[in-house]
C-alpha cells in the first residue's frame, strides 16, 4: 500500500497498476532544471542592470570632465569697467559681484590638474568572471530544491556577493567623483561668474535707460532674457577662442537689451491707460494668489508674468496677420458662392458651417507659437496650417443612372416611346468650421498652451486691437458678475471642500480640451480636475457625457450636483457642464470661468439634467 492506495507490480515487465480507485497524487514541486533556469534569467537581469547603470555614470562623469574643460579652454570672463562704471553708486554692488567671481573663476581654473583624469579603471577579466558565476549559481540552483540547508547557504552568499559588489561598486564612484571634483568646479564657478556678469549688463542698462527703473512690470523679464543673451554670447565668443569678443558681445547684448527696453517703453508710453490697468490688476492679482496658494502653475511669476502677457508684437503685424487670415476666408467663401457657376454637376447640395473666426484667438495662438512676438513674413506657414484645420471642406460627387421618355418613329411612320439611360451627377458640398479656438489642443504642448492661455486670459492686454471681438464684452465691457454663497450652503463639509477647490479658478479662460491650471480648462475638464483634485471624486479626465454616464439623475437638485446641457454646440449627447450651487446659479467653465444664472432663456432652452456624482 502508498499513499495513491494498492500498487500492483508487475516484477518481470516492471509494469505498475493501481487496483485502487484513489486518483494518484501528483508532483506540483519545480524541478531542478526549471529552477536553475529560471535563477540564470534573475542573474542575468540583474547582472545587465547593474552594467546599465555603471555605464550610465560613466556617460555623466565624461559630461561633467567635456563641460569643465570647455568651460577651462574658454577666455576670461572677467569684464572691464570703464571709470564712468566705476564711479556710478548704483553699479558698485553689481561690480564687485563680478569681480569677485571672476576671482572665483580664475582660482577654480588654476587647480585643474594638468593630467586629465583618464579613463575608468575596469578590470578585463570581470565580464567572464561574472559569467561564471552566473552560471555556477545556476548549477546549484538546480540542486537547491532538493535539500533547504543548500538553499539557505547560497541565499546567504547571494546576499554577501551582492553586498560586497554594492561597497565595491559605492568607493569607484567615489574616487571617480573626488578627481573630476576639479573640473566640476570651473563648470559651476563660470556659470556664477556669467550670471554675475549679466546681472551687471542689467543694471547698467538700467541706469542708461531710466524708464525701466520706473516699470516694475518688466524688470524681471528684461533681466532674464539678457541673461540668456549673454550666457549665448559669451559661449560664442569661446569657440572662436578670441579673449576680446566676449567683451563686445556683451556690448552687444548690452545694447540689444537696451533697444528692448526702449521698445516696452515706447509700448507702454503708446497704452499708458491699459498698462495702469493691467499694472493694478496685476498688483492685486498677485497678492491675492498668494493669500489664495494658488494659479501658481499658469501665473507664476508674480508681475514680471503681467508682461509676459501683453502682445509685444507691433501693431503693424498683429493687423497684417488678421487682414492675412480675412482674406483667406474672403477666398473660400468667393469659391463657394460661385461654386455652381464653375463647376459642372446636374445637382447641387451644400452643408456650409458659417465662415468666421476671432482675432484674439488668432493673435494669441500666433504669440504663443513665437514666444510673444512675430512678423507678418514668420507667420505665413502658421496661417495656412491653421487655416487648413479649422475649415475643413469635403466635395463628394455620386452618379445615378435615370431614365427618360423618347418618342421615335418606326419604319412605317408609326411613332413610339423608349427609355432612354443616362448618368446624373450630384456634388455634395460640406464645410466643417472646427472652430479656431479647438484648434490649440491638437498642435501645441503644454507649455504653448499654457502661453495660449495666459493671452486669452488678458486679450494681450490689447483691447483697443480688436473692440468689435465678442470677447472684449465677456471679458472687458461685461465681466462675470461676482456672486456669494448663501453661508447656510457652506455648512455642508462636502460642498464647502468643492467649492473652495473652483472657486480658486474663478475667471481662467475657456481653452477647448484643457483640464490643468496650466493650459486652464474647458467645461468637463474644469468640472473633473475640481471633483478629483478636491478628494471628493476621483474621475480622471471625463467629458460632459462621461461626467453624465457617472452621476445619479436627481429632480431635487442640492448644491454640489452637477447640471447637464445639450445642444450648446454640434455634438451629439451632453455637450455642456457645470457645478449647481444653489438657488438656480452654477458655477461653469463659460468664457471664462464664472457664475451664471440658469434661469435664463439660453441656459432654460438647452437644459437636460440634474445628476449627483458619485462621491467618496
Amino acid at each position: 500500500m502508498t499513499r495513491d492506495g494498492s500498487v500492483s507490480v508487475n516484477l518481470v515487465t516492471g509494469e505498475t497498476t493501481y487496483p485502487s480507485d484513489r486518483t494518484p497524487e501528483q508532483d506540483y514541486s519545480t524541478s531542478g532544471d526549471a529552477a536553475g533556469a529560471a535563477g540564470k534569467a534573475v542573474d542575468r537581469a540583474e547582472l545587465h542592470r547593474e552594467q546599465a547603470a555603471a555605464k550610465k555614470k560613466r556617460r555623466k562623469q565624461r559630461r561633467a570632465y567635456r563641460e569643465g574643460e570647455a568651460a577651462a579652454g574658454r577666455p576670461s570672463s572677467r569684464l572691464q569697467f570703464s571709470e564712468a562704471d566705476q564711479a556710478k553708486p548704483e553699479l558698485q554692488g553689481a561690480i564687485r559681484k563680478s569681480d569677485k567671481a571672476a576671482d572665483r573663476l580664475d582660482a577654480a581654473r588654476d587647480a585643474i590638474p594638468n593630467k586629465s583624469p583618464g579613463k575608468p579603471h575596469t578590470n578585463p577579466l570581470s565580464r567572464p568572471i561574472q559569467e561564471a558565476g552566473a552560471a555556477i549559481h545556476g548549477k546549484v540552483r538546480e540542486v537547491e530544491q532538493e535539500n533547504s540547508g543548500v538553499q539557505s547557504g547560497h541565499l546567504g552568499e547571494r546576499s554577501f556577493e551582492k553586498a560586497v559588489g554594492y561597497g565595491n561598486r559605492r568607493v569607484q564612484n567615489w574616487r571617480a567623483e573626488r578627481k573630476l571634483k576639479p573640473w566640476r568646479d570651473v563648470a559651476k564657478a563660470e556659470q556664477a561668474a556669467v550670471k554675475a556678469n549679466a546681472d551687471f549688463c542689467y543694471r547698467k542698462a538700467v541706469a542708461e535707460n531710466p524708464q525701466l527703473a520706473s516699470n516694475p512690470i518688466s524688470r524681471l523679464w528684461q533681466k532674464r532674457k539678457l541673461q540668456k543673451q549673454y550666457a549665448a554670447a559669451y559661449r560664442a565668443a569661446g569657440k572662436t577662442a578670441q579673449a576680446g569678443k566676449t567683451a563686445e558681445a556683451t556690448a552687444k547684448a548690452a545694447k540689444k537689451t537696451a533697444q528692448e527696453s526702449k521698445r516696452t517703453a515706447l509700448f507702454l508710453k503708446r497704452h499708458w491707460k491699459g498698462a495702469l490697468i493691467v499694472g493694478g490688476i496685476g498688483l492685486l492679482l498677485v497678492m491675492l494668489l498668494g493669500s489664495l496658494q494658488s494659479c501658481s502653475s499658469m501665473f507664476g511669476g508674480g508681475v514680471s508674468n503681467i508682461m509676459a502677457s501683453s502682445y509685444l508684437s507691433e501693431d503693424s503685424d498683429m493687423l497684417a496677420a488678421e487682414e492675412a487670415y480675412c482674406a483667406k476666408e474672403d477666398e473660400l467663401r468667393e469659391y463657394l458662392d460661385t461654386y455652381e457657376a464653375t463647376h459642372d454637376y446636374d445637382e447641387y447640395h451644400f452643408d456650409l458651417d458659417e465662415i468666421e473666426h476671432d482675432p484674439y484667438v488668432l493673435i494669441s495662438i500666433l504669440s504663443a507659437i513665437h514666444e510673444g512676438v512675430f512678423t507678418i513674413d514668420q507667420v505665413q506657414d502658421d496661417l495656412q496650417n491653421l487655416f487648413d484645420k479649422q475649415y475643413i471642406l469635403t466635395e463628394t460627387v455620386t452618379t445615378e443612372t435615370r431614365y427618360r421618355t423618347e418618342t421615335r418613329t418606326d419604319s412605317e411612320g408609326n411613332p413610339y416611346t423608349v427609355q432612354v439611360p443616362y448618368t446624373w451627377t450630384i456634388c455634395t458640398v460640406t464645410l466643417e468650421n472646427f472652430d479656431l479656438s479647438h484648434v490649440p489642443v491638437y498642435m501645441m504642448g503644454e507649455e504653448q498652451l499654457s502661453l495660449y492661455a495666459t493671452y486669452m486670459s488678458t486679450l494681450g492686454n490689447r483691447p483697443d486691437l480688436f473692440p468689435s471681438s465678442g470677447y472684449v464684452n465677456k471679458y472687458i465691457d461685461n465681466p462675470p458678475t461676482a456672486w456669494e454663497i448663501p453661508a447656510e450652503y457652506l455648512t455642508d463639509e462636502r460642498f464647502n471642500t468643492l467649492i473652495t477647490e473652483a472657486e480658486k479658478y474663478l475667471g481662467y479662460p475657456y481653452v477647448w480640451g484643457g483640464s490643468s491650471p496650466s493650459a486652464s480648462f474647458d467645461c468637463s475638464g474644469f468640472v473633473s480636475y475640481v471633483l478629483t483634485n478636491s478628494g471628493l471624486c476621483n474621475t480622471g479626465r471625463l467629458g460632459a457625457q462621461g461626467l453624465y454616464n457617472i452621476s445619479t439623475p436627481v429632480s431635487d437638485p442640492q448644491p454640489g450636483d452637477l447640471v447637464f446641457f445639450v445642444g450648446t454646440y454640434d455634438t451629439t449627447g451632453v455637450s455642456h457642464v457645470g457645478i449647481y450651487v444653489g438657488d438656480g446659479m452654477m458655477l461653469h467653465c463659460g468664457a471664462p470661468i464664472q457664475y451664471s444664472n440658469l434661469n435664463t432663456s439660453y441656459w432654460q432652452s438647452h437644459f437636460y439634467a440634474y445628476g449627483r456624482p458619485p462621491y467618496n
